[in-house]
């Protein structure tokens, strides 16, 4: 069965961010990821995360103001400076955290933007941000994200994640597979996991609606976890979910589904 991750920008928020480690390693969790770490001084985050005896699984690149709206500023033609230093920002943190994998947000597009030219700089920012991740040791990964939860993300399907990553034309460029935000914006989840596995980095899942625990909803997640097994993934499956009730107490889809964090 794939080895779990949890989310912890939306897992176990009824503790500190800092204090959010041990208390998934007390459920059985042994990897983390979140939005980012950039709050809080390097020193900090990795003695909260050896503390716990977690590994570092997954962060994104710093995505301008977060709590002004902002989700990403890989796309935006007047953040280009910024995105480069962002790159260089997360990789400090990498290598502080041990961490492996950076995950790229492309941002909302701006109202009225012109969309070829807002494509053009997410493939110049990301042929930019590929090659140094590389050389770190770290996979830049890119992720759609569905338009009902972010109006107006400039990158929704995975067919347009993997026209950029065409484009792009290196290596270390990767896709960031999130079950729930496919779902809604086009379904065929296996199928589409399959196709494009080679080029697959991560995934994730909640269900829907509501972006609750697994079994909340419509999504079918025991043939989803049995079909990763079934085709060898042996990535990480990133908890990126909002719990009903608290953390802890939302963990029994895992039991029911016969898998443990």
């Amino acid at each position: 069965m794939p080895k779990f991750c949890a989310n912890l920008s939306m897992l176990y928020t009824e503790h500190a961010f800092l204090d959010r480690f041990a208390a998934a390693a007390a459920d059985g969790f042994t990897g983390v990821e979140y939005i980012g770490p950039y709050d809080y001084p390097e020193v900090d985050v990795a003695a909260a995360l050896t503390g716990a005896g977690q590994t570092q699984v997954l962060f994104n690149l710093p995505a301008g103001d977060w709590a002004g709206g902002e989700r990403g500023i890989g796309c935006l033609p007047d953040r280009v400076e910024e995105f480069q230093v962002s790159v260089e920002i997360a990789l400090r943190y990498a290598a502080a955290l041990g961490c492996t994998q950076i995950n790229c947000l492309a941002g909302i597009a701006p109202v009225g933007a012109n969309q070829e030219e807002l494509e053009a700089v997410l493939i110049s920012n990301l042929k930019y941000a590929a090659p140094r991740m590389a050389a770190a040791g770290v996979k830049l990964l890119l992720e759609p994200i569905n338009t009902r939860d972010i109006p107006g993300f400039f990158l929704s399907r995975v067919d347009h994640a993997l026209r950029i990553i065409e484009a792009v034309r290196h290596e270390n460029l990767w896709l960031q597979y999130d079950f729930y935000h496919a779902q809604i914006m086009q379904g065929d989840l296996i199928p589409t996991f399959e196709r494009h596995q080679s080029r697959i980095a991560h995934v994730q899942i909640a269900d829907h609606p509501g972006r609750h625990e697994p079994g909340t909803g419509e999504i079918n997640h025991s043939y989803l976890l049995q079909s990763l097994d079934r085709l060898a993934y042996d990535g990480w499956v990133g908890c990126e979910y909002k719990p009903r009730t608290s953390t802890s107490a939302g963990l029994g889809w895992m039991k029911e589904m016969g898998v443990k964090a």
